[in-house]
Formats: C-alpha cells, structure tokens, sequence
C-alpha cells in the first residue's frame, strides 16, 4: 500500500485539515496527516473488498477516537470506563461498515454518533442514566422509615437537620442523598420549564437535535468547501475533484489529463495549501 503523503486522506473535511494544522508543530502535523491518509485507503480498500483483516487494522487505528468518548461518558455515569470502552467498539465496527469514502465526510465525524450512541444504548438497557452510590441508596430507604415516624412524633414534617440526626450522618450528606434520588426520578419531556404569553415551553422542547445539528455543520463545511473550491486554478481543482471526490488514483488521474502522476501530487498540494489559507487566513497573518 502506498502513503500519499499530502497531509489530506481522501475524503476528509478540508477545515477539520486546518484546524489539525493549525498551530501544530510540522513534525506532529505530518504524523498525524499521514495516519489519516493510512486511514481514508484503509477505508476505501475495504469498502471495496471488506475483511476482517482490514476492518481490525481500522479498528486499531481508531482505536484513539473510542477511548476518549469512553473517557468523557465514564465521568457521567457509574458504569466501568473498560465497559464503555469495549461496547464503543462495536460503534466504531459498525461504523466503518457503513461509511462511503465517496461522501467527502470526515471518518472521525462519521463515526462519533454510531461510538457514542452505542455507549448510550448501553447505559439505558442497564438501567437508570444517574447511579446512586450503595450506601445512599440504603440511606434513603432507611429515610423512609424515620421520617414516618418522626411526623407521628412531631406532628410535622422533620426538617433536615432533624433526618440527618435519626440517620447518624451529617446535614450535608443527608442533603446530597435527597439531591440524587431528585435527579433520579425521570422527568417527563412534556413538562413545562417556561411560560410564554402565549404558550408554554416544554422540556421537550429544549432538547437539541444531535442529528440535525450534525448535519448542519457537514452542509456548512461543504458551502465552505465550495467557496474555497472556486478560489482554485482550473488544472488544480480538477486534480483535487478527480482524486477526493471521484476516487480516481494519481496515476489514473495523470493519464487522463496528461501529465506525470508527481505533477498531480504537486497540483493537489498547492490546491490544499490554498484552500487552508483561504478557509483560515489569520493562521498565516504575522504577529506584531
């Protein structure tokens, strides 16, 4: 298999090239483009001829993308990161599955809804999506018990310091016991959280569409994309066309428009460099 080396995998989203780049040291910038571009012929080679073989060398090198989700969602829930971990996997199996280089959509971006949604999926077949920790979970069913007969005692509802004297611990902890078991109880998405004049606004309603949003920011990179598209010379737009977007080789590519495949290279080369500088000037403005 031959390493382009051209800083850009086949496919991938132009401005993801620039922000990677940007501010990054030229020795890890090239890494980390050529492990890309490993990446995106990687792909292409086993949406051609899948096997198992090329899908556990994708999984290997996307490996990165899994634990760090892994890492992120451990810090919301309970559940054992090495857990989330290998359930994430099988997101990133499924993804790579599905993905068409052909698109022009970055893998990376492909892949986080199917690696996240599989953790997700995971947590709700396991069961409430806040975990409360054993012993305030036996502390509120013994809260249970004293407060009923602290109102036959009183005559009144017990307030919190009187709880957190029949249960032998501290105000604060009794206070952090009720907050968990609040935050565990399900809400409705049909309860309101704002009144308009005219209408109400319900929880519902608040909640972002992860997939519409997705999708928006993919349709704005591809009008800018566009726009930076048209800025090129001609010979050098059709070389990146042929070979990002119609999956040709460079090879293929310099036999149809009659040149060496090294002047493709460099053609597609200087197009990248252009459309990097076109899409983030101030990374090349001098500071004062």
């Amino acid at each position: 298999m031959v390493t382009t080396g051209l800083g850009l995998d086949n496919g991938t989203n132009f401005l993801e090239h620039a922000a990677l780049t940007q501010g990054t040291p030229p020795m890890a910038t090239q890494t980390s483009s050529m492990i890309r571009s490993q990446g995106m012929e990687l792909l292409m080679a086993y949406k051609q001829e899948p096997t198992i073989s090329l899908r556990n060398r994708l999984v290997r090198l996307n490996a990165g993308l899994v634990r760090k989700i892994a890492h992120r969602i451990s810090h919301q829930c309970s559940e054992p990161y090495e857990d989330l971990e290998q359930i994430g996997y099988l997101g990133l199996i499924r993804a790579i599955e599905r993905f068409n280089p052909g698109q022009g959509c970055a893998f990376s971006s492909f892949a986080v809804p199917y690696i996240r949604g599989e953790m997700l999926h995971f947590l709700r077949d396991r069961g409430t999506s806040v975990k409360i920790p054993r012993r305030w979970q036996d502390l509120q069913k013994e809260a249970q018990k004293r407060q009923g007969e602290l109102i036959r005692e009183l005559g009144r509802q017990p307030n919190d310091h009187e709880m957190a004297d029949a249960l032998a611990v501290s105000v604060e902890e009794w206070r952090e016991v009720k907050l968990a078991n609040k935050n565990r109880m399900p809400l409705s998405l049909d309860a309101t959280v704002c009144h308009q004049v005219d209408s109400s606004i319900t929880l519902g309603d608040t909640l972002p569409d992860t997939y519409y949003q997705w999708m928006q920011g993919l349709e704005e990179d591809r009008q800018q994309l566009q726009r930076a598209m048209g800025q090129l010379e001609e010979k050098t737009r059709s070389a990146i066309e042929f070979v990002f977007f119609k999956g040709l080789s460079r090879k293929e590519v310099a036999e149809r428009i009659g040149v060496s495949p090294m002047t493709v290279t460099r053609r597609i080369q200087r197009g990248i460099d252009e459309m990097v500088t076109f899409l983030h000037p101030q990374a090349f403005q001098t500071e004062p």
